[in-house]
């Protein structure tokens, strides 16, 4: 690495200040550095002078490829706890991965771990009663593993932390380095704490999509199958499949390619739809179904019309037409007019759930609206009428759902003067505003119903129909879209809170994602999940000029 980058990384540091705890008197430095393709190597370093640290840290350094990622941490505030509470505090975490420290299980930080590596590597894992979404992790500390860990990292080690009395947690505050530029890392905050700092938030998301657009393109096989996904903490790929995420991919493809010009993408897309189409599909007279585990849902039904007509639209390829006219005849039979939405059918179209999840109501509206838009018809229109209408019947906007939300900003396209719909997705929205203000964690959902809101809220206004939001806080919307952004795309995007960051090249186990984090150690749908809603939200958002928030570019995977 130049003399030069070392120089300016070592000023960096000092710029940041507190280099030298005043409990110990020591400095101690974190040092990781990957060459982009492997997971970060990381050692620390600890002395009584931080330029006497610095010295061993410069002559790595200067070892180093000029192409590589470097990210330097300072141990700041550091906090002695007794093992067993530290245990303790791990077991209460409401959430898995949530742990936001670092952790030494010795005072001269010979065995410390970095939050990043804590993290990636899943050392603290949630017992095998806790589920998703309980509030109720019960982590606990997978000694073996972190003991094998440091082993690698330190052959010589010699200390038991299975037998440690105590445990040293900290704070660092830092720099990365990405082969060009020097970025300060964020210190504040739950979320955003660790990633690099935003200075020009429309190129960032402009960026995202065109990157997170390549990196699905990568996932696409030559017969048009997806890499359905990844865990990175175990560097294992997922062998299961998941037909809705494959459609929802494309979609979220094709969004992107309509923000990026992409239009020579379109050939792979339309190989990708017909490999999901030959895979999936299950053909009943003059209906097709996506069948997916023996399992015809009206949310698959939904996402398959969604990608079709967005192909259609944009290619002005008609290749799918039949497909998408035998789709729109199947998702008629998830809809009785005496009792509303049916959620799931068997193959023989006996029912097997009447309900299942609220998202499918909306995504089914969703998606015949923009059928209706793409080739309309009246017995499309009095499709969306019947649903709609039972919709507001039943007081869908108690729901608060992300997908009513899309489904009543697209609804407003094809009835723009119904006021009982603009009610609905108004209560949607605005109802919900104590809980969106205070929940402090990442959500996807909470930002696709704001998005979407406003949306709604400025047809609802070009509308002239404001009266309708004379009792609600309209500005507030627009603030509370962009705190979202700012809690969704920094952490996500830059740092997410699992803090597993995947880097490597097409065809390697991890695969290359210079714009994603992953939220979860086993990495359901990498390609398939997370980064559909990612396109599709920055698309979203790039599409109407709010300025969403983004945590960078970088990634280190820690090994």
């Amino acid at each position: 690495m130049q003399k030069s980058v070392v120089k300016k990384l070592k000023q960096a540091l000092i710029d940041i200040g507190n280099l030298q705890n005043d409990a110990s008197q020591k400095v101690t430095l974190a040092l990781s550095v990957s060459d982009k393709r492997h997971r970060a190597s990381v050692k620390f370093y600890r002395g009584d002078t931080f330029n006497d640290v610095w010295q061993s840290i410069a002559t790595v350094l200067g070892a180093t490829s000029n192409n590589s990622w470097v990210r330097l941490d300072i141990v700041q505030g550091v906090q002695v706890l007794a093992r067993k509470l530290f245990e303790e505090k791990l077991f209460k975490i409401t959430k898995m991965n949530f742990w936001r420290y670092g952790v030494s299980f010795d005072a001269d930080f010979r065995t410390a771990l970095l939050e990043t590596e804590i993290n990636g590597q899943a050392f603290f894992k949630p017992s095998k009663e806790s589920r998703v979404g309980d509030g109720h992790a019960n982590s606990w500390a997978d000694y073996d593993r972190i003991a094998d860990y440091l082993k690698t990292r330190e052959p010589d080690l010699d200390v038991d932390i299975a037998q440690a009395s105590h445990v040293w947690s900290f704070t660092t505050s830092g720099v990365f380095f990405d082969g060009q530029q020097i970025h300060t890392l964020e210190t504040d905050g739950y979320l955003e704490k660790g990633i690099r700092k935003i200075t020009n938030e429309r190129e960032t998301i402009n960026q995202v999509i065109s990157e997170g657009e390549s990196y699905l393109m990568r996932q696409l096989d030559d017969a048009g199958k997806f890499i359905y996904g990844y865990f990175p903490a175990l560097q294992r790929v997922l062998t299961s499949y998941n037909y809705l995420r494959h459609f929802s991919t494309v979609y979220a493809l094709l969004e992107a390619a309509e923000q990026t010009k992409r239009s020579a993408d379109f050939p792979r897309i339309k190989r990708a739809l017909q490999w999901g189409i030959n895979h999936s599909l299950l053909k009943v007279d003059d209906a097709v179904y996506l069948s997916d585990k023996d399992e015809l849902k009206l949310g698959s039904q939904a996402m398959l019309i969604l990608a079709l007509c967005k192909y259609q639209e944009l290619s002005l390829d008609r290749t799918f037409a039949p497909v998408l006219q035998q789709a729109f005849n199947g998702i008629k039979e998830f809809w009785n007019s005496e009792t509303g939405f049916i959620h799931v059918l068997n193959e023989d179209l006996t029912l097997k759930s009447g309900f299942r999840i609220i998202y499918y109501d909306g995504e089914a509206v969703f998606a015949l609206c923009r059928l209706y838009e793409l080739q309309p018809n009246d017995e499309t229109k009095q499709l969306v009428r019947e649903m709609l209408d039972r919709m507001v019947a039943n007081d869908y906007g108690q729901f608060h759902d992300h997908w009513i939300a899309y489904a009543i900003n697209e609804a407003l396209s094809v009835f723009p003067d119904n006021q009982d719909y603009m009610k609905l997705g108004i209560k949607n929205v605005f109802t919900h505003f104590n809980y969106i203000k205070n929940r402090v964690h990442a959500s996807p959902t909470l930002l696709e119903l704001l998005d979407a809101s406003q949306k709604m809220v400025d047809r609802i206004q070009r509308s002239g129909n404001d009266e309708l939001l004379a009792d609600y806080e309209v500005p507030v919307l627009h603030q509370l879209m962009h705190r979202r952004n700012f809690m969704r795309f920094k952490p996500v995007l830059g740092y997410q809170k699992l803090r597993c960051i995947c880097i490597g090249r097409k065809n390697s186990l991890v695969a290359f994602m210079p714009v994603m984090i992953i939220s979860v150690p086993e990495l359901t749908t990498l390609s398939i999940f997370f980064q559909v809603w990612l396109i599709i939200t920055t698309t979203h958002i790039g599409k109407h000029n709010v300025n969403g928030r983004k945590g960078g570019l970088y990634v280190l995977l820690y090994q």
